[in-house]
């Protein structure tokens, strides 16, 4: 079976069976191999785990050798969602494929994402019919929260970590989240790393680590 999008895809070590799936969405010009390298720890601790990190379905704007999950060179909110929008359901059909493939539930699926990832990991996440076993996002935002609010289905838990240095997705969208979830009765948690910029360090790594293995029960 192909999927929708170009997959990088990190079985689990050893031919272990599959049981779970995290799958990683990269940040706007980059890769599925640009995310990938979060698992090169991270499946020594997650067993009967694989790992899915697709290509975006459009060649970035500003990086032809990337991709975008939508266009963030055009500063016009309306039409950002509009994109987002096409993209959620883009993903939404690439898990669907992912669950088929490896017979999975949702309670079976982490969905994480850096930066633009982030973002789609967050809307697609919770506005699905069936809450996935969490999220995990690095250094994201909300794109739309009155939209948002009005598609919200289930409370998947969520992670968000975030720099306190971030030049490109300011850190005060991590509160504003925060905030948003909390709101709506959602388990979250975040993290706001010090002296970090727009990136993921190893302790942003090693938190997500921890939280995954124990919404997974590994």
């Amino acid at each position: 079976m192909t999927f929708c999008l170009k997959t990088v895809i990190i079985p689990p070590e050893n031919d272990e069976p599959i049981k779970n799936a995290v799958i990683l969405l990269h940040g706007y010009g980059g890769d599925g191999n640009d995310i990938s390298l979060l698992t090169l720890n991270w499946k020594r601790f997650l067993k009967n785990t694989v790992f899915l990190c697709p290509n975006a379905h459009e060649v970035c704007e500003i990086n032809p050798s990337g991709y975008q999950w939508f266009d963030l060179s055009k500063d016009d909110e309306k039409y950002i969602l509009e994109k987002s929008l096409v993209a959620e359901n883009i993903i939404k059909t690439f898990i669907n494929e992912v669950k088929n493939k490896y017979q999975l539930l949702n309670k079976n699926i982490v969905l994480s994402g850096f930066s633009q990832g982030c973002m789609m990991s967050i809307n697609t996440g919770v506005t699905s019919e069936e809450g996935f076993n969490s999220i995990v996002g690095f250094s994201g935002k909300i794109i739309n929260k009155e939209d948002l609010q009005s598609r919200l289905k289930n409370k998947s838990k969520i992670l968000l970590i975030h720099g306190d240095q971030d030049e490109i997705v300011s850190s005060t969208f991590l509160l504003e989240a925060k905030d948003f979830f909390e709101r709506n009765k959602f388990e979250i948690q975040t993290k706001l790393l010090k002296n970090c910029g727009h990136h993921i360090p190893i302790d942003a790594s090693s938190l997500a680590l921890n939280f995954i293995k124990k919404n997974l029960k590994i």
